[in-house]
C-alpha cells in the first residue's frame, strides 16, 4: 500500500473507531433508536468508503504490477482475488 493511501485510511479507520466508540455510548446511554440506526448507517458508508479507497490502491498498485510484470500467472490470481472481494461485497 503506498504511503499516502496508507496514512489516509488508518486516519478514516480511526474517526470509525471514534464513530463506533460514540455509538457504544449512545446505546449506553439509551439514546432514540433512530438516532442511533442514523448512526449506524454513517459508520457503514464511512467503511465502504475506506474499502474503496483500498481497492482503488490494489488496483493500481497490485493489479498493475502483475500486469507490468507480465506473469500471467500471477495477473489471473490478481485479477480473481479482486472479482471475489468485489462479489462478496455487493452480498
Amino acid at each position: 500500500m503506498r504511503k499516502d493511501i496508507k496514512a489516509s485510511c488508518l486516519k478514516r479507520l480511526q474517526r470509525i473507531e471514534g464513530q463506533v466508540r460514540g455509538l457504544a455510548r449512545m446505546v449506553e446511554d439509551d439514546r432514540y433508536c433512530i438516532d442511533i440506526v442514523t448512526q449506524i448507517a454513517a459508520v457503514r458508508a464511512a467503511l465502504r468508503r475506506a474499502e474503496e479507497e483500498i481497492l482503488r490502491d490494489h488496483v493500481a498498485h497490485c493489479v498493475e504490477g502483475a500486469i507490468a510484470a507480465g506473469n500471467k500467472a500471477d495477473q489471473r490470481r490478481k485479477i480473481a482475488e479482486l472479482m471475489d472481494v468485489v462479489g462478496r461485497a455487493e452480498r
